[in-house]
C-alpha cells in the first residue's frame, strides 16, 4: 500500500475510534447548567392591582411601571423616617402588606452538606402570583456530587428530579423586585446589593435583608404604631392620605415596637392607627401605646429597619 493510502487509512480508524468513544459515553460531561448572566429575566411588578395593596399603580400612577427599576432610597412612599421604642430616630423600608405564611425558597447543599457554589436558589411565586411573600422559609434540596450547578431552575424540576426536600425553621426576608432596583441602607447583616434567583428557568432579582435572624414556620410580627394626614374614620383618610409629619420635615411620628437589637424584634410589622390628635405627644413607644387608638392589627407590613440614631 502506498504511503498516502496508509495515511488515509490512519486517519480514518483514529476517527472511526474517536466516534465510537463519543457514541459510548466516553465524554460524561451531563446536563449543563444554564447561565444567570444570560438567562432570561422574569417581569416583576410590585404595584399591580395583584400584587399591591398600600402601593398600587391603578390608584398612584407615578408608581414604577412593569419591570421598572425602584428607587427606595428617593424617599416616600419607599422609605419613613420614624421613632423607636425609646425615642431614638428610625428609618425603614416600606415593601407593602405581607402574609405571616412565609413562601418556600429552595437552597442546594451537596453530600457534604455545604451549598452547592454557583448555584441559585429557586422559588416559585414572584409578586403578582398567588401565595407570594416576601419573607421565605428556605427548604434544602439534597443533590448528589455529579450535580451540575444551575442544571435545576425551578421547583418542578427538582421535583421531577426526585431530590429529597427538607423545611428549615429559617426564614429570610428577601423581597423580589425588578432588576436595577436600589435600596442601599442596612443594619446589620445584608449586602446592599442585589441578588439572583430562578423562577420557573428565568432569572429574578430580590434584596436580602439580615438585621437580625427570623426562625420559625410563620413570620413573627411586632407593634408598630402609626398616624395619618387624615384619620382613618374621616372621608379620605388612611394611607391614602399619607403618614403625619412635622411641618417641613420627613420625620413621622410612627413608632415601632422593637428594634433590630431586641430578641422580639421582626420586620413585619402588626399596625396600629393612633388618633393624629395626638401627634405632637407621641414621640416613643410608651406615648404610642397611651394615645387614642382609632384600630390595632388593622395591616402586616414589611418594613426592615435600616438606619438608626
Amino acid at each position: 500500500m502506498r504511503m498516502k493510502e496508509r495515511f488515509c487509512a490512519l486517519v480514518f480508524l483514529i476517527t472511526t475510534f474517536t466516534t465510537f468513544l463519543a457514541s459510548c459515553g466516553g465524554s460524561s460531561a451531563g446536563p449543563a447548567g444554564k447561565d444567570p448572566t444570560t438567562a432570561e429575566l422574569a417581569s416583576v411588578d410590585r404595584f399591580s392591582d395583584q400584587a399591591g395593596h398600600l402601593m398600587v399603580r391603578s390608584m398612584s400612577p407615578s408608581l414604577p411601571g412593569p419591570g421598572q427599576a425602584i428607587n427606595f432610597d428617593q424617599g416616600a412612599p419607599f422609605i419613613t423616617e420614624g421613632f423607636g421604642p425609646a425615642g431614638q430616630r428610625v428609618q425603614y423600608y416600606n415593601f407593602d402588606v405581607q402574609p405571616t405564611a412565609p413562601a418556600p425558597i429552595y437552597a442546594f447543599s451537596g453530600p457534604n452538606g455545604q451549598p452547592v457554589a454557583k448555584q441559585l436558589n429557586v422559588v416559585d411565586v414572584i409578586p403578582g402570583d398567588g401565595q407570594y411573600n416576601d419573607f421565605w422559609q428556605v427548604h434544602k434540596v439534597s443533590v448528589p456530587a455529579s450535580y451540575v450547578p444551575n442544571s435545576v431552575t425551578s421547583v418542578a424540576e427538582i421535583t421531577a428530579a426526585g431530590y429529597t426536600i427538607d423545611a428549615t425553621d429559617t426564614i429570610v426576608n428577601c423581597p423580589v423586585v425588578p432588576d436595577g432596583s436600589v435600596a442601599a441602607l442596612r443594619v446589620g447583616g445584608g449586602l446592599p446589593g442585589l441578588e439572583s434567583g430562578w423562577y420557573r428557568g428565568k432569572v429574578v432579582k430580590y434584596f436580602n435583608f439580615q438585621e437580625r435572624p427570623l426562625s420559625g414556620t410563620t413570620v413573627p410580627l411586632s407593634p408598630i404604631y402609626v398616624s395619618f394626614n387624615i384619620n382613618p374614620d374621616q372621608a379620605g383618610g388612611g394611607p391614602g392620605s399619607g403618614f403625619k409629619t412635622e411641618a417641613g420635615s420627613q420625620q413621622t411620628h410612627n413608632v415601632v415596637g422593637t428594634v433590630p437589637s431586641d430578641v422580639a424584634y421582626s420586620p413585619l410589622w402588626s399596625v396600629d392607627v393612633y388618633d393624629n390628635a395626638a401627634f405632637s405627644s407621641v414621640s416613643n413607644l410608651a406615648t404610642a401605646m397611651t394615645a387614642p387608638s382609632l384600630g390595632a392589627g388593622v395591616a402586616m407590613v414589611n418594613c426592615p429597619i435600616v438606619s438608626m440614631q
